[in-house]
């Protein structure tokens, strides 16, 4: 393994690669060259150290670890963060970003789904998303109390998550009695000013707390300190 003093220099990879782990350059094994192999390396580097890749940033644009990598041409630098075991709220926190996403994008297609199919079938639509709207914030619930609070300015965490739980509630019920009692245009109208204004609000939320978290572990600031 690379000690934090030795420079770089990959071994067979593309001229002008440059890989890091923390920060520190990584020397990558010959045969290494696809995204997923780069990868699956620095997974294996991270767990070695009792750690968890929780960034992966291929030419500076962040990818989504939850899948696998795409196959892209060419790529000069891929940089990569890692958080102790015992700091997996932050893979939490990030699992409940890309679930925000992906609910956002389901109820994105749902919008006109539910125009061009019969009740049924758009009520089937929306409880498969109305599963998706509650992933994030069940998601939210298995994070430590002390994680967000009085220190950063906002509620304590339990009471934050009280709040979302509530809310998806409230919607959920809103949404299914249009969906049981109106047509197909206010079904859609709901999931526009309803849903959608919801998951954005609750996605920046994830992201500034994802955020004020990661910035304290750089700083080696324990969550939750004063």
């Amino acid at each position: 393994m690379l000690k934090d003093n030795e420079s770089f220099e990959p071994v067979n990879a593309p001229a002008g690669l440059t890989i890091s782990l923390d920060g520190n350059p990584v020397v990558l094994p010959a045969q290494r060259h696809s995204l997923n192999s780069i990868r699956c390396f620095l997974e294996t580097l991270a767990l070695e150290k009792q750690r968890v890749l929780c960034t992966l940033n291929v030419d500076g644009r962040a990818a989504n670890l939850a899948l696998p990598l795409a196959h892209r041409g060419r790529f000069l630098r891929v940089d990569a963060e890692s958080v102790a075991l015992e700091e997996s709220y932050v893979l939490q926190l990030q699992a409940a970003q890309q679930q925000t996403a992906q609910a956002r994008e389901r109820a994105e297609d749902a919008l006109t789904l539910v125009l061009i199919n019969n009740r049924s079938v758009a009520c089937e639509l929306w409880w498969d998303l109305a599963r998706q709207l509650k992933e994030p914030v069940l998601t939210l619930s298995l994070l430590p109390d002390h994680l967000c609070g009085p220190a950063n300015g906002s509620a304590p965490l339990r009471q934050l998550r009280k709040w979302q739980l509530e809310q998806v509630a409230v919607i959920i019920r809103e949404v299914d009695h249009i969906c049981l009692t109106g047509g197909a245009v206010q079904l859609s109208d709901i999931l526009e000013h309803r849903v959608l204004p919801w998951l954005q609000k609750l996605s920046e939320l994830i992201a500034l707390w994802l955020e004020t978290v990661m910035a304290g572990l750089r700083l080696g600031m324990k969550p939750g300190a004063a």
